[in-house]
């Protein structure tokens, strides 16, 4: 199974923000990425340059609608993305808390869903 890794910067929790121990235990990012490229779960994923450069595009009423900006800033805003080849949700699970932002930013995981599958 294919998971999608999204890695973001946590906005809406401001309740419980990372605390100086979160910080100092988040492993470092080049480990995971090597850990996780030895262990052939890690299919392919960067960092995308700051929202403020983001573009979203729709057509509404048959027009090209381009706006500046992120989608939206409600839960986070979108770091970077990681692609995870993975026998199971656990298994993702596992790999994504070993990621630095899950200390201090927020990961989502989504199972890929391939167009040819079920």
């Amino acid at each position: 199974m294919r998971y999608l890794m999204l890695v973001c910067q946590d906005t809406a929790d401001s309740t419980t923000p990372p605390t100086q121990a979160d910080r100092a235990g988040a492993p470092d990012v080049g480990q995971w990425w090597h850990a996780a490229h030895e262990a052939g779960t890690h299919v392919m994923g960067d960092r995308l340059r700051p929202a403020a450069e983001a573009m979203t595009v729709r057509i509404r009423s048959g027009e090209l609608v381009v706006k500046r900006g992120p989608l939206t800033e409600a839960g986070g805003l979108l770091t970077g993305f990681d692609v995870l080849e993975c026998e199971s949700a656990e298994q993702a699970i596992e790999i994504a808390s070993g990621h630095a932002m899950a200390h201090v930013g927020v990961i989502e995981l989504r199972e890929m869903w391939p167009l040819t599958g079920e």
